[in-house]
This record gives C-alpha cells, structure tokens and sequence, in this order.
C-alpha cells in the first residue's frame, strides 16, 4: 500500500478534515501508543499502519476499504 492510498482511504472513511486531526491527535493503542503521523515517521509500514486504523475503529471504516 502507498502513502497515497493510506490518505485516500483516511479522507473516505473520516472525511477530508477529520482525516487529518485523526491522523495527527488520536494516539492509537495499536500503534504503540503513537498517532498516524509519527508511526509513519517512525517507519511503520503503510499497511500495518492502515490495519491499526481498521481495528481502532471498526464500525467506522467501510467494508470495501478493509
């Protein structure tokens, strides 16, 4: 998965402005207590940083983009 990709499914599944604030303020257990942001400047992989977001929030994001 690309960066790119990891955006797009963000903005579709929190809409453009929330996506954002997502990505920078919520610190995500399954990331080791890190937000979006610095596990992808940490290194973690795009995939797994997506897969953290899917299990964070469950009921939010769409089948099809799982």
């Amino acid at each position: 998965m690309r960066l790119t990709d990891l955006w797009r499914r963000l903005n579709e599944t929190f809409g453009p402005g929330y996506a954002e604030s997502v990505a920078h303020d919520q610190v995500l257990t399954q990331l080791g207590g890190r937000t979006i942001i610095q596990a992808l400047t940490a290194g973690e992989e795009v995939v797994s940083v997506w897969r953290a977001v899917v299990a964070a929030y469950p009921d939010r994001v769409p089948a099809r983009l799982r």
